[in-house]
């Protein structure tokens, strides 16, 4: 194929501003698929992606298309994921191509994820395009937006396209513009063959199918195939494009984007960002950027029916089979029995995964409160990880506990500076700086533990900006932190998958809430049941559930003082024995209680 002639762009945007409804009229203008095949949101395979409005998984789509000046162009779409858990996917799409298409509401303006992509684009150094979109909305500002962008990249305000995806307006000249300005990829067909895994997918039949970009040399069908980072071999099961269905091809030279359909049976063998190279004679350096995707957020996730274990074993395997960034270890609880630790890039994540479970494998789950991955120095000098307060060793041994910390940006107008500052102070959170981007607008760079991300800082900073804030962050460092572990414990046994691991700051503060919350939320017995909040051996705050009082007294209708007292002591004995062996069933809202423990309620 003449590389003069092909274009492989990508295109980034913040969730739900209009780029799988860009992807869709792409396809349609350039007779990819027929009207008859065409739906919505056609890249979107999954019923959550359609719902929810933002892309998940990446996907990649070649095009012909005629230029108004007669020459035909390949054109390379390769889709994007459009939340911040996935910015490792989005840096290795980026890495796949040559320019990118930046799409921008024209009612919202440049939001924290856009600009983070937009970064990474740069660094990237990818030829950027931007175009305002969804200019048909009645509160759009195209012209304002325009300057915004003007601003950030530099790109004169007048030369940006003004489109509305949905009504169809201007996709055209998207096309004349991918064409014009996006380089043709380079690379030497005559050197190794190195290609770069973009994504990749489980399939029944074919094993693991990689999207991959081919930088350097040739790749036919028989070739032997070896990848560089984790040294599997294998031989090629079936190679091809996506049209945007795969369809076979008999090789892919340098500049190409399709598949190789590998016939490794875990997606742990074939990495997203890995290169694939010849098994003889191979290219000896990797394409750079690889690293292994580590899980931030940790949560316990157990069958609400113990008999359904096994289910959820399955169904998590077949998950990971499609997404290598999903780890899951056994785990037992007192309170839940059975079930398993779970690691997840972020809280989205993690509720994807929570969604998938329950409807595509018809499970009914409890997840435990998210927690992080703490680094504990002990006096010895040893220092583990724990991703479970129930892990944490005793007190005494511990020399100090270090907590992971991100950097957050905040993109917001500058009116909510004063709630946002106040809402980061009573995370923890640390101030950097404040970039003023126009007169109306700031981005506030800060600190904050992880810790106090996951639980509900982006439905609060939602809240208090009226909506118009929108976040982004990245991984920091690890830092000592003063912290402690809080026990629960109801009818004196402490319940394991209610423990914390908290601020001493804050430890008396969310002891105190968590029991008042746990009173409301646990039944009522025959006897009354002590729920208490615990750090180390000293008990912070208590609280009792009252029993329930049966009448013994009815029966007994006048008649002599001593007959009612004689039937309250044999009530008593009756009551004290229940509370020695009644066990006390703790309800799934007392686990969703840890969620809701807002500070300032």
């Amino acid at each position: 194929m003449d590389k003069a002639h092909l274009r492989n762009f990508c295109i980034i945007a913040h969730v739900d501003h209009g780029k799988s409804t860009l992807a869709d009229r792409l396809l349609e203008l350039t007779n990819t698929v027929s009207d008859r095949e065409m739906h919505a949101q056609l890249l979107d395979s999954m019923d959550l992606e359609r719902e929810r409005g933002v892309t998940i998984k990446a996907s990649a789509v070649r095009m012909t298309y005629t230029a108004l000046d007669g020459s035909e162009y390949v054109i390379n779409l390769i889709d994007t994921p459009g939340h911040v858990d996935f910015t490792y996917e989005v840096s290795r799409a980026l890495q796949a191509c040559e320019g990118a298409l930046l799409v921008v509401d024209a009612s919202q303006g440049i939001e924290a994820q856009t600009l983070t992509n937009v970064y990474l684009a740069l660094e990237q150094d990818l030829e950027v395009l931007p175009v305002v979109n969804k200019i048909d909305l009645p509160a759009a500002r195209p012209d304002d937006i325009a300057g915004e962008i003007e601003d950030l990249l530099g790109t004169p305000a007048e030369d940006m396209l003004r489109i509305s995806a949905k009504n169809g307006i201007g996709v055209r000249e998207v096309l004349e513009l991918v064409v014009k300005e996006v380089p043709p990829p380079g690379g030497d067909e005559a050197a190794p063959l190195r290609a770069l895994v973009f994504d990749s997918h489980y399939d029944a039949y074919k094993g693991v199918v990689a999207y991959v970009r081919v930088v350097d040399g040739r790749v036919g069908r028989r070739d032997i195939l070896r990848l560089i980072a984790t040294d599997a071999k294998f031989e090629p099961v079936e190679l091809g494009i996506f049209n945007p269905a795969m369809q076979p091809v008999d090789s892919l030279s340098a500049g190409e984007v399709g598949y190789i359909a590998t016939g490794l049976k875990s997606v742990r063998e074939c990495r997203v960002g890995d290169t694939v190279t010849l098994a003889l004679n191979g290219a000896k350096e990797a394409l750079p950027g690889y690293e292994q995707v580590k899980p931030m957020v940790f949560a316990g996730i157990y069958p609400t029916n113990n008999d359904d274990y096994g289910d959820l074993r399955d169904a998590l395997e077949k998950l990971q089979l499609n997404d290598a960034s999903l780890q899951y270890t056994p785990e037992t609880s007192q309170a839940l029995n059975f079930g398993f630790r779970v690691g997840f890039l972020g809280l989205f994540h993690m509720e994807i995964i929570q969604e998938r479970l329950e409807r595509e494998y018809d499970l009914d789950i409890l997840a435990t409160a998210p927690s992080v991955e703490y680094e504990v120095i002990k006096r010895s000098g040893d220092s583990i990880r724990i991703d479970s307060p129930a892990l944490l060793p005793d007190e005494s041994v511990i020399e100090e506990i270090r907590e992971p910390w991100m950097k957050i940006q905040i993109y917001t107008p500058q009116q909510y500076i004063g709630p946002i500052m106040d809402l980061v102070i009573k995370k923890r959170g640390e101030f950097i700086t404040t970039e003023y981007l126009d007169a109306s607008r700031v981005i506030l760079n800060y600190r904050l533990p992880l810790s106090e991300l996951i639980i509900d800082f982006y439905d609060r900073l939602k809240s208090v900006t009226q909506g118009y804030a929108s976040l982004d962050y990245q991984f920091d460092v690890y830092r000592s932190g003063d912290l402690v572990k809080l026990d629960v414990l109801v009818n004196n046994e402490p319940v394991d998958a209610l423990a914390m691991i908290v601020h001493k700051d804050h430890a008396y503060h969310k002891g105190q809430k968590l029991v008042s919350k746990l009173k409301e939320l646990i039944p009522r017995q025959m006897f009354v049941v002590p729920i208490q909040a615990a750090v180390g051996k000293r008990v912070i705050s208590r609280a009792n559930v009252s029993a329930i009082r049966k009448d013994v007294l009815a029966k007994c209708y006048g008649g002599d003082i001593t007959r009612k007292k004689k039937l309250l002591e044999k009530q008593k004995k009756g009551k004290k024995r229940m509370k020695m062996i009644g066990e006390v069933e703790v309800p799934q809202e007392a686990f969703m209680a840890i969620l809701s423990l807002n500070d300032d309620e």
